[in-house]
């Protein structure tokens, strides 16, 4: 019978007999006549105990059978007595750098450049353990409100968000994109019918950053939904799957979470997050600014980002926040108008942003639904109606008010777990670099 590392001690409790281990050699240590290995498994970390030296390199792969023993001084407070060893498959002993070592001193290239290798570490694997829980906690939050999974093309005829930033592929005779966004999908699908809709599902954006908080391929966590009013009620459904989230990830990875010293917004400070007007919040982040005699901001950018959640952590007791207002030409096309007072609309926007621990996680906003006002506003972004008609198609019909929001996967994990570079957060990351492994 086969038990993992994290099964050892109940096993020796339970008095089991002969039992198998399966498993990489994490490390070797040899103490007069006894070899003293700790084992690695998908759950963690187990000491076996051999009666002579086991000729092993690090990283091999390896069976052995033996029988489980309580040791208070062992790692889970049990070891396996070894009687059989198997080599499965031996590894080469020129390891790049230790994965029992401290990773923190292995430089994010080398990291990369050997990415299975590196994803055996126990800190680094941790990162994808929190990333599982967000990605089935976001999923379970939005079923249990009544959403509709779905999966969108990644393959486009056009821009979906009106930039240029756009991976081009062959496509038989013929050129396409690679998505930006499930946008038009989203609004398709809520106006067919479904009203409530989300997708988990990778995005390309072909923008010529370097910088610790872009990639050019993420994982984007969508969703868009019928009958809304205006962006606030995106922000409070946001703020209730955010709990939702922390949670989960604070009740299935404690020890994940202490391998990086690391902690999660309880709901009471996630409930209490702030939304700010990008006017005022621009107002804000100046005075703070000014406190430490830094120069003016006119943008929300990620200064800004970092002195709006230090003000809010320290106001408001939360390092989440909601910037809405948006004017247009920060916008989408597809971004609703805000209404004035008096009836008409400003050149401001239902949209907003949620920024977490100093960086945008989340852009969201209420959509355009009405077929004619629409086409009126297409030319104040420089669009002609005749190069929208699958847009518009969208709204002919008849299309509900909605609106949606998305998380970036890999930054809402980086800013959970304080990683210093979203690649990190990413199992294989794109950048204008690196294209493999």
């Amino acid at each position: 019978m086969r038990v993992l590392a994290k099964d050892i001690a109940a096993s020796a409790r339970d008095g089991a007999g002969e039992v198998e281990m399966l498993g990489w050699v994490h490390r070797i240590r040899e103490l007069g006549g006894v070899a003293f290995l700790i084992l690695r498994d998908r759950s963690g970390l187990a000491q076996l105990v051999l009666g002579e030296k086991p000729g092993l390199t690090l990283e091999s792969v390896i069976a052995v059978r033996g029988s489980p023993a309580l040791n208070e001084k062992a790692p889970g407070g049990a070891e396996l007595r070894v009687d059989s060893l198997t080599v499965l498959s031996e590894a080469a002993g020129d390891l790049p750098y230790q994965v029992n070592g401290d990773v923190s001193r292995v430089g994010i290239e080398a990291i990369l450049d050997n990415r299975v290798l590196s994803l055996r570490s126990p800190r680094i694997r941790s990162i994808f353990k929190v990333q599982a829980t967000i990605i089935e906690a976001f999923a379970a939050y939005l079923r249990a409100a009544d959403f509709t999974e779905i999966k969108t093309s990644k393959l486009t005829a056009g821009s979906t968000e009106g930039g240029t930033n756009l991976f081009m592929v062959e496509y038989f005779d013929r050129k396409l994109f690679l998505a930006q966004s499930p946008q038009l999908y989203k609004e398709a699908l809520v106006a067919s019918g479904l009203e409530r809709v989300f997708e988990i599902a990778p995005v390309y954006r072909a923008e010529k950053h370097d910088t610790p908080r872009h990639l050019n391929e993420y994982v984007s966590l969508d969703l868009e939904m019928a009958f809304i009013e205006s962006e606030r009620d995106l922000i409070e459904l946001e703020k209730g799957l955010l709990a939702h989230i922390f949670e989960a990830v604070a009740l299935k990875n404690g020890p994940d979470l202490a391998a990086w010293d690391a902690s999660v917004p309880d709901p009471e400070s996630t409930a209490r997050a702030p939304t700010v007007a990008y006017e005022e919040s621009l107002a804000i982040v100046n005075r703070e600014a000014a406190k430490a005699g830094g120069a003016r901001i006119f943008d929300i950018n990620p200064e800004a980002e970092r002195l709006l959640c230090e003000w809010s952590l320290r106001e408001q007791g939360s390092d989440l926040v909601f910037v809405n207002e948006f004017p247009r030409r920060h916008r989408p096309f597809y971004t609703y108008p805000l209404e004035t007072a008096g009836g008409g609309t400003a050149a401001l926007t239902m949209s907003f942003d949620a920024i977490f621990r100093g960086l945008e996680i989340t852009s969201g906003s209420r959509r355009h639904h009405d077929y004619r006002a629409f086409a009126e506003a297409l030319p104040k972004f420089g669009i002609k109606p005749e190069n929208m008609t699958a847009y518009l198609q969208i709204l002919k019909y008849g299309c509900p008010p909605h609106g949606g929001f998305a998380i970036g996967l890999e930054r809402l994990t980086q800013k959970i777990l304080g990683l210093a570079n979203v690649k990190e957060a990413s199992l294989f990351p794109r950048d204008r670099r690196r294209v493999e492994p």
